[in-house]
C-alpha cells in the first residue's frame, strides 16, 4: 500500500465513523427547536422608579431607553409609554419603532403594539405594560 492508498482510506474510515454522529447532532439540534414555544420571561414587578427627561433619549419625540427590565419610548406626539423590555419569544430585548409607533424583537420579527399587545408573532404573549407620570423634567414608572 502506498502512501496516497493510505491516506485516501484512512480518510475515508474517519468520515464514514463520524458521519453518524454529525447527522444525529443535526436531528437532535432541530428536533429541540421550540420556536413556536413561547418563553416565560419575567416581566419586572414593584416598579418604581424616575428618570430625567431633559438629556438623553428621552429628550426628544421618537427617542427610547431600557431601564430596569422596562423599555420606555417617548412617542412622536410627546407622550411617554412603557412596556417589559424582554420579548417573550425568546427574551431578546425589543426595540421602539417610532414611525409605527410599536415595539420590534430584532431576534425573530415579533411586533407588539404602543401598549404591548402581540400584533405579529412569533410571540403569543403580550408584553407588560407599565404606568407613566410625567412632572416637570420627571418621569415616574411604576406598576
Amino acid at each position: 500500500m502506498n502512501r496516497k492508498d493510505f491516506f485516501s482510506r484512512v480518510g475515508f474510515g474517519a468520515a464514514a465513523a463520524l458521519l453518524p454522529a454529525c447527522i444525529a447532532g443535526l436531528a437532535s439540534g432541530c428536533s429541540s427547536d421550540n420556536s413556536s414555544s413561547p418563553i416565560i420571561t419575567q416581566a419586572p414587578t414593584g416598579v418604581d422608579f424616575l428618570l430625567d427627561v431633559s438629556t438623553g433619549s428621552l429628550a426628544a419625540n421618537g427617542g427610547y431607553l431600557v431601564s430596569q427590565g422596562i423599555v420606555v419610548a417617548r412617542t412622536n406626539s410627546g407622550t411617554f409609554i412603557a412596556v417589559s423590555a424582554s420579548c417573550t419569544h425568546e427574551g431578546t430585548n425589543v426595540n421602539y419603532v417610532a414611525s409605527t409607533n410599536d415595539f420590534l424583537c430584532p431576534n425573530h420579527g415579533a411586533q407588539f403594539s404602543s401598549t404591548g399587545v402581540v400584533t405579529r408573532g412569533p410571540a403569543n404573549t403580550n408584553l407588560k405594560q407599565y404606568n407613566t407620570s410625567l412632572t416637570g423634567n420627571s418621569l415616574r414608572v411604576y406598576s
